[in-house]
């Protein structure tokens, strides 16, 4: 069984994730905006070893603990190359990362596989993870709602793209947003406005 510990951090309440197998001592992080410490001690208490932080986007509040968490875990840092094109006032200066990843990567990560979907629009490298029925959604969708493109590299008509392949998928996923409360594909695709 998959088991999801969420972690809101920092002003903008960015939804820090840690994802494992139920019993087993390796984990990943999705999105680790602040609060590096934090991270750290929910970790331990959890007794958990990071195998990668991954990023669904590179905005300065989902990247900004991410370099001293990957050098106290010294673990790989995943990035959607394309944004690495934003402006570093978006970014806090230049991101961090180890490895890129795009369109269908499949990653094996702690015993997990995890899915890559490239879904811009919000940032040119935003990515929604799937892994088995879960996806972490970054800022692309949220609940009732979707990610603001008028930041510089948004752009409203790409993020109408993501959102209606993201209504095109199959089966029923539990939908872990970048901020706010979770959700599920199935409810958005009837009440988003976004997503019709």
């Amino acid at each position: 069984m998959l088991k999801i510990h969420t972690l809101p951090l920092g002003d903008y309440m960015t939804n820090t994730y840690i994802l494992h197998e139920d019993g087993s001592d390796r984990c990943v992080i999705i999105d680790a905006g602040y609060e590096a410490r934090t991270i750290l001690e929910v970790l331990k208490k959890l007794n958990l070893t990071a195998e990668a932080i991954l990023l669904t986007h590179g905005h300065f509040d989902h990247v900004g603990a991410v370099r001293p968490l990957a050098a106290e875990l010294e673990c790989p840092v995943y990035l959607c190359e394309a944004d690495l094109s934003m402006p570093p006032m978006m970014t806090a200066g230049p991101l961090y990362y180890t490895h890129t990843y795009g369109e269908d990567d499949k990653l094996e990560l702690a015993g997990l596989e995890i899915t890559v979907l490239h879904t811009p629009g919000h940032t040119p490298g935003s990515v929604c993870l799937l892994c088995r029925d879960h996806m972490f959604s970054g800022d692309t969708l949220f609940q009732g709602s979707c990610g603001r493109t008028d930041l510089p590299g948004g752009d409203w008509d790409t993020i109408q793209v993501s959102l209606r392949r993201l209504a095109q998928l199959e089966g029923e996923y539990a939908v872990h947003p970048g901020h706010g409360m979770n959700t599920a594909l199935s409810l958005e695709k009837i009440y988003n406005p976004y997503m019709r």
